[in-house]
């Protein structure tokens, strides 16, 4: 375990803004990542568990207590009789692991390659892109519950998986996710393709199946020319990712010429469809390249926010709100940014 009083949130994010840190605590072992979390909650202080950094936007004024940044490792296999279970540290960076699979000829998470960010922060999110997501791999997570001061163990079905969401992003700070357990398929061929942007990229028919590396290398290659592959080189990737969700509306609100999927039966059993948010974007005056200052569109997706080297937190959620702003005037709905804005 590492303590250091000279570290800032711009450093840790890749989205390259967030103020100074008070203690940045830096544990390498399940058991350290307890204690780190255990230490600060028994002195009261303020408390952000953080990753790979890849999803959060990182206030200007800091941190005011403990920075526990997870770079635990480790990934434990066990054959079953439904296949492949690997348990994961939650400090293994995300795209380690599945070009790991793909080594391995574990077919299930090959489609979710070039995510940036830790495993541990997968099952928060419900981590998914191309056709593929984590709640249909995990069999379980181990986690720290702060308030009992113990760890517990959540089955899928405790965890309230839905599009961009779980209990553990609802409750959040309640617990810490130390592990994540996905069951896989012993498979030289990838799971059926059902993104119709990859499939044809991969030339095959959607619901088709294609060899793993293949599907690995189609999706390395889309996300690049999007800026979505993290690279210290490239600006268009000082991003978050998408930084809103594709919004869920009833048909009869669905947006005519945008681009949308069916999203099943919503709670009032209407039928519902998934809208997509770039296209809204784009449609709303914030097509690629829009700037602000320092922040904007990406240059190659304009459902990616980018920041320049000196932005600041308040310009890029200044610049989000416009967006949102003008996505609501113009086609009367309303985005929700993907990333958590984090508050001290």
């Amino acid at each position: 375990m590492q303590v250091r009083h000279d570290a800032q949130l711009a450093d840790l994010t890749t989205l390259g803004v967030g103020g100074p840190i008070e203690r940045l605590v830096e544990v390498t072992g399940r058991d350290e990542l307890v204690a780190a979390v255990r230490d600060a909650d028994d002195a009261a202080r303020p408390l952000l568990v953080l990753g790979g950094g890849s999803n959060i936007v990182a206030p200007d004024t800091g941190w005011p207590g403990d920075v526990v940044l997870v770079r635990t490792r480790g990934i434990s296999r066990t054959d079953t009789a439904e296949g492949v279970e690997l348990e994961v540290e939650a400090g293994e960076p995300w795209d380690d692991l599945v070009a790991h699979t793909v080594g391995q000829q574990l077919a299930g998470m090959e489609a979710l390659s070039g995510i940036p960010g830790s495993t541990g922060a997968t099952p928060v999110q419900n981590v998914g892109a191309y056709g593929q997501e984590v709640a249909a791999l995990i069999t379980s997570v181990r986690a720290y519950d702060r308030s009992a001061g113990a760890e517990r163990v959540f089955l899928p079905t405790e965890l309230g998986f839905a599009y961009r969401d779980s209990r553990l992003k609802q409750q959040p700070g309640a617990y810490v996710v130390l592990s994540v357990t996905f069951l896989l398929r012993a498979s030289e061929q990838s799971s059926p393709v059902s993104y119709a942007e990859l499939a044809k990229a991969l030339g095959v028919e959607l619901g088709e199946t294609a060899p793993l590396a293949a599907v690995r290398d189609a999706v390395l290659a889309l996300r690049r020319g999007k800026g979505m592959v993290w690279d210290p080189a490239d600006p268009d990737s000082r991003s978050a990712g998408s930084f809103f969700t594709n919004p869920v509306v009833p048909v009869g609100t669905a947006v005519p010429e945008c681009p949308s999927w069916p999203a099943g039966i919503g709670a009032d059993g209407a039928a519902q469809v998934k809208l997509s948010a770039a296209w809204l974007v784009q449609h709303s005056g914030y097509g690629r390249g829009t700037r602000a200052g320092k922040v904007g569109t990406s240059s190659r997706h304009s459902l990616a926010l980018t920041t320049e080297p000196g932005a600041t937190a308040t310009e890029l959620m200044a610049f989000a709100d416009r967006v949102v702003a003008a996505v609501r005037e113009q086609f009367g709905v309303t985005l929700v940014p993907e990333p958590t804005a984090v508050r001290p």
